[in-house]
């Protein structure tokens, strides 16, 4: 059975079926719940709220028993690409990773303690990277804090984990 539709033009097609791409569907409630990220791109804004809770990058004990990391590595604990890792190194002083002959970046664990300020100040505190270079160069004291922060969120999610098993 041949179905006729109508192109933008307005002239009759004959025997164009509708795509099931084209059709929409009703959104119910179950579906305005889901959340759908694209694996292609630049991440939205949202996406990028959900990875700065999701850094995995290992405790300092665990951390500091390696002397060097590889840009790889480190991209994956952060959940960015390796340019974005690269373009902060260009846009920051305090990022020094060390290159072989080949130009192949290795991050000290002190690199890594630094890219988690960088990704914090940039994803989760929302700072422009030109308030980020403010905060970094007036603030002496900016690691202190950050640290004292990540501290003080650890105890925090330990009580709620606790809340939560009572």
């Amino acid at each position: 059975m041949q179905k006729q539709k109508e192109n933008p033009g307005g002239e009759e097609m004959i025997g164009a079926e509708e795509s099931p791409a084209i059709k929409e569907k009703p959104i119910s409630g179950n579906d305005s719940q889901k959340k759908h990220f694209s694996r292609r791109g630049r991440p939205s804004l949202k996406e990028m709220d959900i990875n700065a809770d999701l850094v995995q990058v290992p405790p300092d004990e665990v951390l500091f028993q390696k002397q060097y990391y590889s840009i790889g590595e480190v991209s994956k604990w952060f959940r960015v690409n390796q340019s974005l890792i690269r373009y902060w190194e260009t846009e920051f002083d305090i990022l020094q990773p060390r290159k072989n002959r080949k130009g192949d970046r290795f991050f000290r664990p002190l690199d890594v303690k630094n890219l988690l300020l960088i990704h914090d100040l940039l994803r989760r505190r929302k700072f422009t990277l030109e308030g980020a270079k403010d905060y970094l160069k007036n603030s002496k004291r900016a690691e202190e804090k950050f640290e004292m922060i990540q501290s003080l969120e650890k105890i925090k999610a330990f009580f709620l984990e606790l809340k939560a098993s009572l």
